[in-house]
């Protein structure tokens, strides 16, 4: 097989993944996008260990090897990536990484004037 089939999809595979991450805002699918792409990876870093090992007689194949090594820590994420989400999702009521992201923000300059005013308020209330 030519080696150019395998590199397109694997191409195609990890701009599907890239899309899914900008474009999604449930935090699942964005896990399941970023699976996707290590995925595509993988299967380029098994494409070119095969068509490395058609040069050199004698190799090792490493390309293989770290695929294994890719899929072990992509297991890892995906099971503590769910554990988190599951987590926030009890506590939230939501999967929604717009909604998240609107709770760890900073107070804007707006809002810091408020707590300003009302903590100069009780300062004047009390002396």
């Amino acid at each position: 097989m030519h080696l150019a089939y395998p590199a397109v999809l694997s191409a195609l595979l990890f701009c599907t993944g890239i899309y899914g991450v900008l474009a999604r805002r449930n935090a699942i699918l964005v896990l399941m996008s970023v699976e996707l792409m290590l995925n595509a990876v993988n299967l380029n870093l098994v494409a070119f260990d095969v068509w490395l090992s058609r040069t050199a007689r004698d190799t090792l194949h490493s390309g293989q090897a770290l695929t294994l090594f890719t899929i072990a820590i992509a297991a890892a994420e995906i099971g503590i990536g769910l554990a988190i989400v599951l987590a926030v999702h009890r506590n939230r009521g939501t999967a929604d990484i717009d909604k998240l992201r609107d709770t760890a923000e900073p107070l804007g300059p707006d809002e810091a004037t408020v707590t300003d005013t009302t903590e100069d308020e009780k300062a004047e209330a009390t002396a």
